[in-house]
């Protein structure tokens, strides 16, 4: 694989035109939207009409005139049909460390003659935490037991009330069998929580049709939708009429207008929204997603493969001999869309290709982490960042010195 060979893969890649909708520094290749995706032109525009038009101009007409109210629900219908869920299941609300207990907590309540909640021992700190949280808040009741990654089954037992999962493990981009786990998960009668925040907008995602019960996740990552966009909840409709948020709040009610003395849960997954949206950030989210409209699910997922085949490729063609250790999964089906990468200097690494146009980010202790998002990243750009990292591998090599150090993301 040469630069001229990247040139021809993007000339002829379907969705080279999806870049003109984002608004990229340039001279930057950008490789860490799965952490935080770009500004997309619909977004500012989104957002500008809510700022200059609705807000200014409406004032507190715009619940009623701009369809404000409907926005949780509106959007997450949107969201809805990018992780295969039918409408009518998902809403935007909170944040995903919020959903995650409402869901977590909710799920509980539906298998109380159960004790356990398991969680993969390296999953994301705020999944272990709220999972954590939820079991000393029981006064005993609950209990967390966690699993070492590949050996779910042989945690299950006729205790196991909840399983949380993520679809893709931040730190080496490893995709999780959805529809395989959730079966077994099943098969001992026990609920399902998936978290999404590195799926979503980057993989195939089928919850209906896996048998998925709750999910929840962020969207400022690969869909885009800004710093600290609101996070969505996903309630499967068969458990809807069962299943209610532990926090009841008046626009989770039936007839929040009404004004009523006692709660009444509103229908499906309603209830799971707490309190007055943020009207600014589900307006940036829902311009936001208007950069999916009309992309092919099937086409991005084989250019983000595409895209990791080469990267992987170049670094270990252009960079041999350099320390780096390939963390994410060689064999396709179990990536998700990013490549990681372990070396002793892996701060200083990826400080200085920031330094040099080429972000990505470090993961504590050793990892360079590279998202690789379809909608805006092209095969030259991988190739250039590869040759980036060619060169600040080199430096570190016959020691040239450097201070730059970058901070983990979130």
């Amino acid at each position: 694989m040469d630069q001229e060979q990247c040139r021809r893969l993007d000339a002829a890649d379907p969705l080279a035109g999806c870049r003109a909708a984002f608004e990229l520094p340039p001279g930057v290749i950008y490789l860490d939207g799965n952490s935080l995706g770009p500004l997309s032109r619909s977004a500012r525009q989104r957002l500008d009409l809510a700022l200059g038009n609705e807000w200014a101009q409406g004032l507190i007409l715009g619940w009623t005139e701009s369809g404000w109210l409907e926005a949780p629900q509106r959007v997450g219908d949107r969201i809805g049909s990018l992780i295969g869920a039918a409408r009518g299941q998902v809403v935007v609300s909170d944040n995903t460390t919020v959903n995650l207990y409402k869901l977590a907590s909710a799920a509980l309540t539906l298998r109380p003659d159960r004790r356990t909640v398991l969680i993969q021992d390296d999953d994301f700190p705020t999944d272990r935490f709220v999972a954590a949280g939820l079991a000393a808040r029981s006064g005993g009741r609950v209990q967390v037991r966690h699993f070492r990654p590949d050996a779910m089954a042989g945690s299950l037992d006729a205790g196991t009330a909840l399983v949380i999962l993520s679809q893709v493990d931040y730190r080496t981009g490893r995709l999780h069998d959805m529809p395989s786990l959730t079966r077994t998960i099943h098969e001992v009668g026990a609920l399902v929580l998936w978290d999404l925040s590195h799926s979503a907008g980057a993989v195939p995602v089928a919850l209906d049709s896996s048998g998925v019960d709750l999910a929840a996740g962020c969207t400022y990552k690969f869909l885009n939708g800004g710093p600290g966009s609101p996070a969505y909840c996903y309630v499967a409709r068969r458990l809807q009429s069962q299943v209610r948020s532990p926090i009841w709040s008046w626009l989770g009610h039936v007839e929040p207008f009404a004004f009523g003395p006692s709660y009444e849960p509103g229908p499906g997954p309603k209830s799971f929204i707490t309190g007055t949206p943020g009207i600014l950030g589900l307006a940036a989210l829902e311009g936001a997603l208007e950069a999916w409209r009309g992309v092919d699910l099937a086409l991005l997922r084989q250019k983000s493969l595409d895209l990791a085949e080469t990267f992987i490729a170049l670094v270990e063609a252009r960079c041999a001999s350099a320390g780096l250790e390939l963390l994410t999964p060689r064999e396709p089906e179990l990536r998700g869309s990013q490549v990681s990468w372990r070396h002793p200097g892996a701060q200083q690494i990826i400080a200085e290709l920031i330094r040099r146009g080429v972000i990505g980010d470090f993961r504590p202790p050793d990892i360079c982490r590279f998202g690789l998002t379809p909608l805006y990243l092209g095969f030259e750009d991988v190739w250039h960042a590869v040759e980036q990292l060619r060169s600040v591998l080199q430096s570190f090599a016959v020691g040239e010195p450097t201070t730059a150090v970058v901070p983990a993301t979130p």
